[in-house]
């Protein structure tokens, strides 16, 4: 049975992603599923924390998020039967990679597939989910009346974001890199409810006549944004570091717009705060969360609510509240340079394999 795989370097780069032949599971037990994978989406693989983590292998398996049909299940399966269609997020120690035709799974790593809902967008949706779940409920409080910002909400991961705010009825401002970008914001609509835009304000930061403390403190009436939530800010200037990204916003801007009890989820692990820095959130009030999906994994002390938030995922998709940005499914031979691609994050939309 082939799988594919990533062989990592000493410095902990990814080399190359190949295919490597793995034995077929074996019997099933307790409380794992044999499961055939019919689709599986592609995440970038976070080698730094696998290294920390002492899960670093000579090959590390690809592609986490799977959704498929349960084959056979163990003697203490409670939640499925043969036959079920699943959803789910392989474990960040699990062995084997999702693009395998079979594999076995603990059933708490998997939730029921909703009959609307198909393959590719259950598995494409997933992993996005549970992060936009955690940015604006675990780590913020979205409500009604809220203002909330989202950093280059033209990706997969920022328009669940946006969407699912829009559901609780938060005012959703957004950051664009280029014009093709903000067209896309200023054209998404609910499919469901009132046919009125998802974001109040797409900024595009490609624009040098734009500034985006500016528009965030126009647009809020100088009160701020009550939630951000970033994909990577810029700790550096351009003259401190030439290889910043500069359609990245700069740590003093979003603290610049923050409101007061505001919350900022923050994607940046290596995030940096001068004593100004503290002090500028001190006089505010203000929070900042790391948002890291993994946590879920390496501990089981909240394993019902991780569960609860997948299904509920599944049903916002199943009913049309969630709208994935997904590319067009390939083929199995095409997944090497699939995957290449991701992690160097040269693809804009989420990337899905179907078996």
């Amino acid at each position: 049975m082939k799988g594919l795989y990533c062989q990592l370097a000493e410095s902990n780069e990814v080399i190359k992603f190949v295919f490597q032949d793995k034995e077929s599971p074996r019997s099933v037990r307790d409380h794992y599923v044999k499961l055939q994978v019919k689709v599986c989406a592609f995440s970038p693989v976070n080698t730094k924390l696998l290294t920390e983590l002492k899960l670093k292998k000579d090959f590390l398996p690809i592609g986490r998020e799977v959704a498929g049909v349960v084959l056979e299940v163990g003697p203490k399966v409670r939640f499925f039967k043969p036959n079920d269609e699943v959803v789910g997020i392989l474990p960040l120690d699990f062995e084997e990679s999702g693009l395998s035709n079979t594999l076995l799974v603990h059933e708490h790593s998997l939730v029921t597939k909703p009959d609307k809902v198909s393959w590719v967008d259950a598995a494409g949706t997933i992993r996005d989910g549970l992060r936009a779940y955690m940015a604006l409920h675990t780590h913020s409080h979205v409500s009604a009346g809220t203002t909330v910002l989202v950093m280059e909400g033209a990706n997969p991961f920022g328009t669940i974001v946006i969407q699912l705010a829009h559901h609780r009825g938060a005012k959703v401002i957004s950051t664009a890199g280029n014009l093709e970008d903000k067209q896309y914001l200023e054209g998404l609509r609910p499919t469901v409810g009132i046919r009125q835009p998802l974001v109040a304000r797409a900024i595009n930061l490609s624009d040098r006549k734009v500034d985006l403390v500016d528009s965030c403190l126009e647009e809020t009436g100088g009160l701020g944004v009550n939630i951000v939530v970033d994909c990577g800010v810029q700790l550096y200037s351009k003259e401190d570091d030439p290889t910043v990204k500069q359609h990245l916003p700069h740590k003093h801007d979003i603290l610049s717009l923050l409101a007061v009890a505001s919350h900022w989820v923050t994607t940046e692990e290596n995030l940096q705060l001068d004593p100004p820095d503290s002090r500028f959130l001190f006089h505010k009030g203000a929070t900042i969360s790391f948002l890291n999906e993994e946590v879920w994994q390496l501990s089981n002390m909240q394993q019902g609510r991780y569960l609860h938030i997948l299904k509920d995922v599944m049903e916002k998709l199943s009913s049309g509240i969630f709208r994935p940005q997904l590319d067009e499914p390939i083929p199995i031979y095409e997944a090497t340079v699939a995957m290449e691609m991701v992690q160097k994050k040269q693809v804009r939309k989420k990337q899905v394999v179907q078996l």
